[in-house]
């Protein structure tokens, strides 16, 4: 029954947020979506990864704390957060190469984005200001069988999305050497501080 209070008094919130000007964020870790409006209009919508089981992503209502265009995480073995935003003690909405999981829960707290949309989320909050921007986080986390079947998708035309039962062998098999490639150059990557795009796989 609080469960479902505390519920409610989230959205209310965040459609009185909604028609206000300035940013809203709100990440769904049910769906594992975020939608971004800006001065009440809808903007973005992305997949994202919040807290796995036992590493629950928080939910509340936020304001961004400070941000960082580069950072590492000191809990989890300097893994790094690009662009990150934090918003409640050390948890922050940032980037992160673990690009495959997104979409089901996988960090240990945190909220994961691709490395593109947390820069476009980065420069949005930056631009607005804490005090207009707030962050709104609902939901249940996903056990992980549920996850499972929500990654099991395969990158069809144009980028959409595809089901995997609706994929040929042959898309399948593009796919796994697009996933060896892409894990090869990570292995490659430069060292840290040489870029963002060199920083390697996040596992906050």
């Amino acid at each position: 029954m609080r469960k479902a209070v505390a519920l409610a008094l989230v959205m209310a919130f965040a459609g009185a947020a909604a028609a206000q000007a300035g940013v809203l964020v709100r990440v769904d870790k049910t769906t594992q979506r975020m939608t971004v409006s800006v001065d009440g209009v809808p903007r973005h919508q992305w997949n994202v990864s919040t807290g796995r089981a036992n590493f629950s992503t928080p939910n509340g209502i936020y304001a961004p704390q400070r941000l960082e265009r580069r950072w590492f995480s000191r809990k989890y073995y300097n893994s790094p957060m690009p662009y990150s935003i934090f918003f409640h003690r050390g948890y922050a909405i940032h980037g992160s190469y673990d690009i495959a999981r997104l979409g089901g829960p996988a960090s240990h707290g945190c909220i994961r984005l691709h490395p593109q949309h947390a820069a476009t989320l980065f420069a949005l909050v930056r631009s607005a200001g804490a005090g207009a921007t707030s962050i709104v986080v609902s939901g249940e986390t996903m056990t992980a069988r549920r996850a499972s079947s929500r990654q099991r998708t395969a990158a069809g035309p144009r980028g959409r999305m595809t089901p995997v039962a609706a994929t040929t062998p042959r898309m399948a098999r593009d796919h796994a050497v697009r996933s060896r490639a892409s894990a090869a150059r990570r292995a490659q990557a430069p060292a840290a501080g040489s870029g963002w795009a060199g920083w390697g796989r996040s596992t906050d």
